[in-house]
């Protein structure tokens, strides 16, 4: 690892703790001895079928962005978001294959949510659903009932 403060290519790794999805590392400069930190991440590859048949990558920026939208200005916190998250991301890094629909990725963060927050389960619903008018906000309230 190059030391950001001088550049020099030998650091040494004091120590080292591992989470679930990365692993924090805090080093030193062997040449001018300042630390910092580094944070290590694995990256899979996994490709989203989206509804019109294209693939793009998965993202975990944007299923995160969207369940923050859901659960706007509700009393959910940000810690609570990050584990839905992170448990979602484990779950698709447990299949066996190397593409999944988005539709398989919108129902794990309905099922998640409507435990979590009934309106939340709402406003995301509304949108991965697509109503078209009160009547199908309706009959989604019906269902939860």
């Amino acid at each position: 690892m190059i030391c950001p403060y001088c550049s020099n290519p030998e650091t040494k790794v004091l120590d080292s703790r591992e989470s679930e999805n990365s692993v924090r590392r805090r080093r030193e400069c062997e040449k001018c001895n300042k630390r910092f930190t580094t944070y290590e991440k694995v990256e899979f590859d996994l490709n989203v079928i989206k509804k019109d048949n294209r693939r793009e990558p998965f993202s975990r920026e944007k299923l995160k962005s969207s369940i923050i939208k859901a659960t706007g200005k509700r009393p959910i916190p940000s810690e609570e978001i990050e584990k839905i998250v992170d448990e979602i991301e484990q779950d698709l890094r447990n299949l066996k294959s190397y593409e999944i629909s988005s539709k398989k990725i919108g129902d794990k963060v309905m099922n998640r949510l409507k435990l979590l927050d009934k309106i939340a389960y709402i406003r995301f619903a509304s949108v991965y659903k697509e109503f078209k008018d009160i009547d199908d906000l309706a009959e989604e309230l019906k269902k939860m009932r």
